[in-house]
């Protein structure tokens, strides 16, 4: 009977698995390292991305390493030069001493791809990367600590995996004109294709999307506003107009879209959801006002719903690590393409930002969402709150001076937009009788307001006060604030989902 413990089993399968050989490729290492020393020019093929750290044989990685020192001070790299700075070294006497330098040379074969031999040896730190990243994972877990719960080593694994799949992209560097010029082609063609000139994520806003030509990759928008102006509910509308057209065309536009609410539950932001889809007000559902015919129409927008890839996190206080680790596991599960954050202010910085003044966290925390954007290709639109100045001016349409606590949110973002209701002031601005004014004089104050008011019922504005590829401008919505639903203000526009 075998009496022995799972988890014992378990480390004694680990103590096989260390015994096991590292993945490597001696004679790859032999090759590679026997073409730089026949021709130095080689190098230029691999240095990009190939380092000593990566070799498996320590002496290879000292003679590549001393190799490249040599090769960028200009000097020649060859058997001959490199012997002096080995004489002494007792790993190449095990091996020959300096013949083992003719050796490589020497049986250098005339042709080699420099390049694929580099690739290759890469791969294979890659793979020892990863092996050792497992061991590590398996061994915080069997570790109790208590500032390092199960979820944070999680995070940190998911952290450590992803940064090992980026660096195993051998592309980058200088791209020929031909290239950058052609790929801008295409994008011309893509716009030319679409009547609106979309070439990035839809906003479901007809003339949003002709102002900005859709949600870009790698920006970072800025939508900012006042309390009440309706930031949350326009961010909400486009995320899921844009997912929305993901599910219709199957994934040929828009979106798979991520939210991190740190304002509203994940619960509050469907019931707005909800309330747009069906026609029902949100307050009337919040109060289960309903009718019995609603619940059809609920069933029938859950079905709907059930197939847009619209994903809410609603934790709160994250920092931007949290949502860099959580917006790369979205992306690598579902294909993340449009990331929202609301709102900006309630983000924390890293814990040396903190402790330094609220300004330098939140110019942190700007750079960081715009790395994040550049790191997964993705749009980033960003809710920030603005300052009380706007209210102390007769004019309150936003500015980016208003933009708080940080000059660096305005630097980072590609685009910044704010949104305005005058609609909101004018309400709250009911006229009063003066003292000793006379009944006509007030009536006719009174009949302006009421005038002003119904001019501006229902409208909202969406100032783009910067885009840095594109025109700045005023776009005019329409605002049904029952069902906090942003549209088109021409009724007429309509977009035509492909089948």
């Amino acid at each position: 009977m075998n009496t022995t413990s799972p988890l014992s089993q378990v480390a004694a399968a680990n103590d096989s698995a260390t015994r096991r050989t590292m993945p490597h490729n001696n004679e790859a290492e032999q090759v590679l390292l026997g073409a730089l020393l026949v021709n130095n020019n080689n190098l230029e093929k691999v240095s990009e991305f190939l380092k000593s750290q990566h070799f498996y044989t320590d002496i290879h990685a000292r003679i590549f390493e001393a190799v490249s020192k040599l090769v960028d001070r200009g000097q020649d790299a060859s058997p001959i030069t490199l012997k002096q700075y080995f004489a002494d070294d007792e790993a190449l006497k095990d091996l020959g001493g300096g013949q083992y330098l003719d050796d490589l040379a020497d049986n250098i074969i005339s042709v080699v791809d420099v390049y694929e031999f580099g690739r290759q040896i890469y791969e294979l730190h890659l793979r020892r990367a990863l092996i050792v990243l497992g061991e590590d994972v398996v061994n915080n877990a069997y570790k109790p600590d208590i500032d390092l719960g199960p979820s944070e080593q999680i995070g940190q694994a998911e952290q450590q995996l992803f940064e090992l799949a980026t660096q195993g992209d051998f592309k980058g560097g200088f791209i020929p004109l031909l290239d950058s010029v052609t790929a801008a082609i295409k994008t011309a063609e893509k716009a030319y294709q679409h009547d609106g000139g979309i070439t990035g994520v839809t906003t479901g806003l007809l003339d949003l999307d002709k102002k900005l030509g859709g949600l870009q990759g790698s920006d970072l928008l800025i939508l900012a506003g006042r309390p009440s102006m309706g930031k949350s509910a326009l961010a909400t509308n486009i995320a899921y107009n844009a997912a929305k057209r993901f599910a219709q065309t199957n994934g040929e536009e828009g979106a798979a879209v991520g939210i991190f609410q740190m304002e509203m539950s994940a619960e509050q932001l469907a019931n707005r959801i909800l309330a747009d889809e069906t026609g029902i007000p949100s307050d009337q559902i919040r109060r289960g006002e309903i009718k019995d015919t609603d619940f059809q129409k609920f069933v029938e927008a859950s079905t709907l719903m059930s197939k847009i890839p619209l994903f809410i996190d609603d934790t709160p206080g994250l920092t931007v690590n949290s949502i860099r680790t959580r917006a790369r596991r979205l992306k690598r599960t579902h294909n993340l393409g449009l990331l929202v954050i609301d709102y900006l202010q309630l983000l924390m910085g890293s814990s040396k930002s903190s402790q330094a003044n609220r300004v330098q966290e939140v110019s942190e925390i700007s750079r960081g969402l715009k790395i994040l954007a550049k790191e997964l290709q993705i749009p980033v639109i960003a809710l920030a709150q603005l300052s009380r100045a706007v209210e102390q001016r007769d004019n309150k349409r936003p500015q980016l001076s208003d933009l708080r606590e940080s000059g660096s949110i305005e630097q980072d973002a590609d685009v910044v937009m704010f949104v305005y209701r005058e609609q909101y002031y004018l309400e709250r601005d009911e006229p009063a009788r003066r003292p000793e004014e006379d009944e006509a004089r007030f009536n006719e104050r009174y009949s302006d307001w009421q005038e002003r008011c119904q001019q501006a019922h229902g409208i909202a504005e969406c100032i783009v006060a910067k885009q840095r590829h594109g025109p700045i401008g005023t776009v005019r919505m329409q605002f049904t604030g029952e069902f906090t639903r942003f549209s088109d203000l021409d009724m007429h526009h309509d977009y035509a989902v492909s089948e």
